[in-house]
């Protein structure tokens, strides 16, 4: 059976699940040279995008049958149109590259157009309403299995740019700390809340994912979201990490910081940082933390 495989955030995972051939993210590797994609990317792709590039250009991905791109990313989005022009000129082959045109304008017609771009994608992947109904059951069955660990320490919190593995939440765990926050990977793979049964499909999972949208490109008040998983976790300490090609969610940062001091929560603000986390990281979070642990 050949693979399905996603890049990005906000996508229609329960989608995905129907067509039963759903691997997941695309993976990466960013400590290594990657010479093919430094030749054709700007610098301001980030590392996951360029080892994919790398692995693709390398034939890595030959026995897939689709990779999917989503709108809600800046650079999921650049690096689709790139895919597609390489492919066209000849100069690599693999997969076929799909977008899925995630909508995240919070207004009624935005919501029309993820449907649109649901439906556009399910009749592409073959999948019809049936088909799809069964999908949300079983991504609602899996949602609500979903149960959250009880571990002892104080936690701190990792926001900001989702990094690319858990290198930072090692950091914080050789401090004494528990981490928590999302990978990369696992922002890309979150399932949001439960999408309704019974109605039509393509409208149900569409008006989740317009209602919960998390990726760059989305429009919502990223500082009273920090501030519901502060609450939610408990978290006495937040990380906020950004690495160097983040730029829509710098904007963010200081009404972030003025919620947290309101709340009472420190943080240490890491901004323009390395993809690899290579630089001082481990020692500033380590001095950041220090003496607090339990």
């Amino acid at each position: 059976m050949t693979m399905i495989y996603y890049v990005g955030p906000d996508l229609p995972h329960d989608l995905l699940a129907a067509t039963g051939r759903c691997a997941g993210p695309l993976p990466w590797r960013i400590d290594r040279a990657m010479p093919a994609a430094d030749q054709w990317l700007e610098s301001k792709f980030p590392l996951w995008a360029r080892s994919i590039v790398e692995d693709w250009a390398n034939s890595e991905w030959d026995s897939c049958e689709a990779v999917i791109f989503s709108r809600a990313d800046d650079a999921a989005q650049r690096l689709y149109y790139y895919i597609c022009e390489l492919r066209r000129q000849g100069v690599i082959g693999g997969p076929e590259p799909l977008i899925f045109d995630a909508a995240t304008i919070p207004r009624a017609s935005s919501g029309r157009q993820m449907a649109a771009a649901v439906r556009a994608l399910a009749e592409r992947l073959g999948i019809d309403a049936a088909g799809l109904a069964r999908g949300i059951r079983e991504t609602n069955a899996r949602r609500a299995a979903v149960v959250a660990e009880q571990e002892d320490g104080p936690v701190c919190l990792i926001a900001g740019t989702p990094p690319p593995d858990r290198r930072l939440h090692e950091m914080v765990e050789a401090a004494g700390w528990r981490a928590a926050g999302a990978t990369l990977a696992e922002s890309w793979g979150a399932l949001g809340p439960m999408v309704g049964e019974g109605d039509d499909p393509f409208v149900a999972i569409a008006a989740q994912l317009h209602d919960n949208v998390m990726g760059s490109r989305a429009f919502h008040d990223r500082a009273a979201a920090l501030i519901a998983d502060v609450r939610r976790i408990g978290a006495r300490r937040v990380l906020l990490w950004f690495a160097e090609e983040d730029e829509a969610r710098l904007w963010d940062v200081p009404a972030q910081r003025a919620a947290l001091a309101a709340e009472g929560i420190p943080a240490l603000v890491m901004t323009r940082r390395d993809w690899r986390a290579n630089g001082d990281e481990a020692e500033e979070i380590g001095r950041f933390l220090e003496g607090v642990a339990a």
